[in-house]
């Protein structure tokens, strides 16, 4: 424990509390050595229970603001939810891109269309095949869902994405 001389501010280490008043070595000050106050184990508990709750808090403020934010740039999202194949009366095998466009927000957006992208075993593209989808307006929280066949034979290819095509181009 630690104490304070009050008139000369000298610091002294002390191993117990002394049970009557101490005298300064430097100064020759007295003074009484106030004993550490012990903390109640359920006020510590409450005082944590407390800190916790609030980080909760936090964290899902932090959470809800970052998802409202993702929400405002990027409000309407496709998604792949199958890839099959198809084979024609030639017998060249296609692949079949199914999914989704969410529109994720509070308003009313029209739909852009979409580009599926063909990629080999590297990561370099293959080919882009754009399409739109058989919606142009969708109302807030809906969805609409998607299906198409590339053009794209499957060989070679090793991943498919589905992009939403950027306005103006």
């Amino acid at each position: 424990m630690k104490t304070v001389c009050n008139f000369c501010k000298t610091e002294y280490s002390l191993d117990v509390v002394p049970n009557g008043p101490v005298k300064c070595a430097v100064c020759g000050n007295t003074w009484t050595v106030q004993r550490p106050q012990r903390r109640n184990p359920i006020l510590v508990f409450i005082a944590a229970l407390c800190a916790l709750l609030a980080a909760i808090v936090f964290s899902v403020a932090v959470l809800y603001q970052n998802r409202v934010k993702e929400i405002r740039e990027n409000p309407i999202v496709a998604e792949i939810s199958e890839v099959t194949t198809d084979t024609d009366e030639v017998g060249v095998t296609r692949f079949v891109v199914s999914g989704r466009v969410v529109n994720r927000s509070e308003q009313i957006y029209g739909v852009p269309g979409l580009v599926v992208v063909s990629y080999d075993a590297d990561g370099n593209i293959i080919a882009r095949q754009r399409f739109m989808p058989s919606a142009t307006l969708l109302d807030a929280g809906n969805e609409v869902k998607f299906s198409h066949k590339l053009s794209v034979p499957i060989a070679n290819v090793e991943k498919i994405a589905v992009e939403l095509e950027e306005q103006g181009k």
